[in-house]
């Protein structure tokens, strides 16, 4: 039995707008021309697929086992209609990205800007909060996003940056506090961590080649950003973890040195995690392709 792909698409579009009328606006066609090409439909398949009330349509069990179908017809004819436009349309709309205040701050300010130059008919929001939005149900573009990802059919990911982490103090905490020779001599000290997801400080795995040190230490002071954990470690407050993009123009000036340097905290990848959709926007690919251009790290997902 052959099915005219234009009348299941047609099927879709009643059962999405909810009524005849509002569909045959919606495909510009008169109601009563697809009143009636529904009921050839019908005819054709031998099976009612609406059951039409004065209120309101109801889909039957057989149309909506037929629903799935006619719905990926529908998805076709659009990512086809989307294809050509996106082929021809340049960046353009609002870009809405979150990303942490950290990363904003000193590793993407001067890339916002570059993309704004080259793409003046893309507005972009950033949304630097520390929590981490829903993209979906937020309508946001892109979220960068540090660490593992947790696994989610929806949403799509492209690797931008891999941040190493270390161990650091100041020039003036060491004098006074000296500097731990192994990681069992953190436990003498004041320690600066970052804040676990969970609550509370961050365990803190050393490794140097093989060898790995694991613990949990007490920390005088835990927060959820690497950059504000070096700087209070610029004042002498005591050994903090942090990432090298922050930790090493301090270092350069003096205001910082490596503890333990031939240890090191486990490195975190950060990701552009987009929404999974068939075709990616061209404010977002755009934006996406300038992030792998800058940091130079291959893109994966």
């Amino acid at each position: 039995m052959e099915v005219e792909p234009n009348d299941l698409l047609l099927f879709a579009r009643i059962v999405e707008a909810g009524s005849f009328s509002q569909a045959a606006t919606r495909v510009n066609l008169p109601k009563s021309t697809v009143s009636r090409r529904i009921s050839l439909l019908e005819a054709r398949l031998g099976e009612r697929l609406l059951q039409r009330t004065t209120r309101k349509l109801v889909v039957t069990e057989f149309g909506a086992s037929l629903l799935e179908h006619a719905r990926k017809v529908a998805e076709e004819a659009e990512a086809a209609g989307a294809l050509a436009q996106h082929r021809q349309a340049a960046p353009s709309g609002r870009l809405r990205i979150s990303l942490p205040a950290d990363f904003a701050n000193l590793g993407m300010s001067a890339m916002i800007g570059r993309f704004l130059e080259r793409y003046p008919a893309v507005n972009v929001e950033l949304d630097l909060s520390p929590r981490r939005v829903d993209l979906v149900a937020e309508n946001f573009d892109i979220a960068i996003r540090m660490g593992d990802l947790p696994d989610d059919a929806s949403l799509n990911a492209r690797r931008v940056t891999l941040q190493r982490f270390g161990l650091y103090a100041s020039p003036c905490y060491t004098a006074v506090r000296g500097l731990p020779e192994h990681p069992d001599d953190l436990l003498g000290h004041d320690l600066l961590c970052l804040l676990s997801r969970s609550g509370g400080a961050q365990r803190w795995t050393l490794t140097r080649g093989k060898v790995r040190w694991e613990r949990e230490l007490p920390a005088r002071l835990t927060a959820n950003s690497p950059d504000l954990l070096a700087r209070i470690a610029c004042s002498g407050a005591g050994i903090a973890a942090s990432s090298e993009l922050f930790a090493q123009p301090l270092v350069r000036k003096g205001e910082l040195v490596r503890v333990l340097p031939e240890w090191d905290l486990p490195a975190a990848t950060g990701w552009a995690v987009f929404p999974g959709r068939r075709l990616m926007p061209a404010k977002t690919r755009a934006f996406l392709d300038m992030m792998e251009e800058v940091f130079g790290v291959a893109t994966a997902g």
